[in-house]
């Protein structure tokens, strides 16, 4: 059965794709099981920057199904719209109008279900692709980003799309989008186990308590790492111990390290400390997957 760790923040900036990175790199040199990095911030995907040596080995095209009306059918009673929950289908009578606007559509269906007169039909529109890749320094892993289109809003489509792709995977790192929205809850949403990656400032605090309502609410298991240690303030780590939230670990600050995540180097000559902390971190996930 595949195990699945997802990697979140409540805000962007935080190290979330830095840990997600490094959580791969490090498990692919603990254990031999075959680890899949999925980047699910489709709207800006970029753990790939950090493999600059990947070859993808894998396309695929992700389509949604947009209905559309045939006016010389329809008799515009209104049926489909009304059983549309997401406002998607204006019906206008009087001048004979019907039409889907796709960017509000879910592609649920219940307009063909409400129509009697066969005068809606779905069509394929491309929402985005997804890119298989593999390196040789990880030869267990793979890395599986979903990009979507620019200009298309079917993001959390695209993410579950994106995780549904996955194959052969015995352990998944699911990197997902910042934030508290419908996608990230798509992205955690089948995780048996979340990251919360967090800075020690107060808008990193107030955005993690954000984060750990959200996770309070769909009840899912999570610890913390505190990323940027050494910045900011006390105040998160108080929080985390007044609230009996686990913490995971603690990646200091060093503009050192820095550095190499802004020239896409964060994977060479890891500085010991770090390395050692990401390897108690990792040793610890084992074994709650256990």
């Amino acid at each position: 059965m595949t195990k699945k760790i997802a990697i979140a923040s409540g805000k962007g900036g935080t190290g979330k794709t830095t840990v997600s990175v490094n959580l791969f790199h490090f498990l692919n040199a603990l254990t031999t099981q075959k680890i899949k990095l999925i980047d699910c911030d489709v709207e800006e995907p970029n753990d790939l920057l950090f493999f600059p040596e990947a070859q993808c080995s894998r396309q695929q095209t992700v389509h949604q199904m947009i209905p559309e009306i045939d006016t010389s059918k329809c008799t515009f009673c209104r049926k489909c719209a009304e059983y549309c929950e997401y406002n998607a289908i204006t019906i206008i009578p009087k001048l004979k109008h019907a039409e889907v606007t796709s960017s509000l559509c879910h592609s649920c269906g219940a307009c063909t279900v409400a129509c009697e007169y066969g005068a809606i039909t779905e069509h394929p529109v491309e929402v985005g692709e997804i890119k298989n890749f593999t390196n040789g320094m990880h030869p267990n892993g793979e890395i599986i980003e979903g990009r979507l289109k620019i200009g298309s809003a079917m993001q959390t489509l695209m993410i579950k799309e994106t995780k549904k792709s996955v194959q052969n995977a015995e352990l998944m790192l699911i990197d997902a989008p910042p934030g508290t929205s419908c996608p990230v809850v798509e992205s955690v949403a089948d995780a048996d186990y979340v990251i919360l990656v967090t800075e020690p400032t107060p808008f990193g605090l107030h955005d993690l308590k954000l984060m750990v309502d959200l996770l309070d609410d769909v009840d899912k298991p999570y610890g913390v790492i505190i990323n940027k240690a050494g910045l900011g303030n006390d105040e998160t780590h108080r929080y985390l111990i007044e609230n009996n939230i686990e913490l995971l670990g603690e990646i200091p600050f060093t503009r050192a390290y820095a550095s190499k995540y802004a020239s896409g180097n964060l994977l060479n000559d890891i500085p010991a400390e770090i390395e050692n902390m990401y390897r108690e971190i990792v040793s610890v996930l084992l074994e709650k997957l256990k």
